[in-house]
């Protein structure tokens, strides 16, 4: 008898032997009829792998393998799966400091781009700038790992390196290599201008940004802040929970935004606020993101703001983390979200009502500029 038979009947007899439980598995989990020959071809894969492989096999390698294909096969940059290593490095971002060299990055088109650069970190001093494309990392080009998982690489133990491939408009692709360092998420900052308008800055969206909007923005409306400049620029977003506190108050009573998932579930988020306290200018760039575009988009949509800058990112998807059995977890795209009047910005951006680009060798910041103008026309 051939090898090709033996191997055939060996699946076989596998398939075989499993259909039954198979069948009794996906009864249990809701499985519909035609996904138990899916299944029964998975674990025949499984088991004719763990019994005739000739090196070892690592059963828990295996699974995470399979799992971490079903996602890429989405075909989703924002979907990825997680291994406990990953898992506990997004955590403990999204809670506040990290080993890491202080940038924020934007996945489009297959491409992976630098959307801001925090100040007082390792990227700042290496001299790196929004807008600068990371083609590899430590060597292995951007195009060998799913899109988030490129941000989890880059992360690492403070005090070790990590060699970046920047490509620059303009310029021959160069080598930076940067130590890791402690990133402190202080995520905004604010300060009086002239005429009585305030400026606040959000960086990011994360756990404790909330708490910081309202401390900076009572700090200045005790400085007599009579309207409020809102610079969302390079802010790649993040926690929504963190943008509602944000927009409570900001926003008019009434809707932030709108998470529709794939069954049609609606959750709609809302503002308390039972009126505008005085006038509101908003920043937006190309580099504007996600929660950050949630913001912008209610503030647009209920008339609340001026919109003034450049058009945004375009990142309306909802992701959430699903912790799993062994300190892993799934990062998975589930539903998009649509402003107060409906706009779904996925793939699209928000165009401001006052377009001002801003050069790249401008000498000073002409969109800041036009934005107090703007707010001043308010007052």
């Amino acid at each position: 008898m051939s090898k090709k038979k033996i191997i055939a009947g060996c699946l076989a007899a596998f398939l075989a032997g499993g259909i039954a439980a198979v069948g009794g598995i996906c009864y249990l989990v809701g499985f519909r009829a035609e996904h138990i020959g899916d299944l029964a071809r998975f674990l025949g894969a499984r088991r004719f792998i763990e019994s005739r492989y000739v090196g070892d096999v690592d059963d828990e390698k295996l699974m995470d393998g399979a799992i971490s294909g079903m996602v890429q096969a989405l075909g989703d940059p924002h979907s990825i799966y997680l291994d406990p290593e990953m898992y506990g490095q997004l955590m403990s971002q999204t809670e506040g400091s990290f080993g890491g060299i202080g940038v924020y990055m934007g996945f489009k088109d297959g491409s992976v781009s630098i959307i801001s650069v925090m100040e007082g970190t390792p990227g700042e001093s290496a001299g790196l700038r929004a807008g600068d494309e990371i083609v590899a990392v430590d060597g292995t080009p951007v195009t060998e790992y799913q899109p988030e998982e490129v941000a989890m690489h880059i992360r690492g133990e403070v005090g070790t390196d990590v060699t970046l491939t920047i490509r620059r408009a303009g310029e021959e692709d160069k080598d930076y290599t940067l130590t890791r360092g402690s990133i402190e998420m202080k995520t905004v900052a604010g300060k009086m201008l002239a005429d009585g308008m305030g400026y606040i800055r959000i960086g990011t969206f994360s756990e404790h940004t909330g708490r910081e909007f309202a401390s900076a923005l009572q700090e200045l409306e005790g400085q007599g802040m009579q309207g409020l400049i809102l610079d969302l620029r390079e802010n790649p977003g993040g926690l929504i929970k963190s943008c509602v506190e944000v927009a409570d108050h900001v926003v008019p009573k009434g809707t932030v935004v709108s998470v529709i998932e794939k069954n049609g579930k609606k959750e709609t988020y809302e503002s308390d606020l039972a009126e505008s306290k005085y006038p509101i200018v908003v920043l937006i760039d190309g580099n504007s993101a996600s929660a950050a575009e949630i913001l912008a988009g209610a503030l647009q949509d209920t008339g609340a703001a001026t919109l003034v800058g450049t058009k945004s990112y375009g990142k309306g998807s909802v992701q959430v983390v699903v912790p799993m059995h062994h300190d892993d977890a799934l990062k998975l795209t589930i539903a998009k979200y649509y402003t107060p009047s409906g706009r779904c910005i996925d793939g699209i951006g928000i165009e401001p009502d006052v377009e001002v680009a801003l050069p790249q060798d401008a000498t000073s910041d002409v969109q800041l500029e036009k934005a107090e103008e703007v707010l001043r026309g308010k007052l």
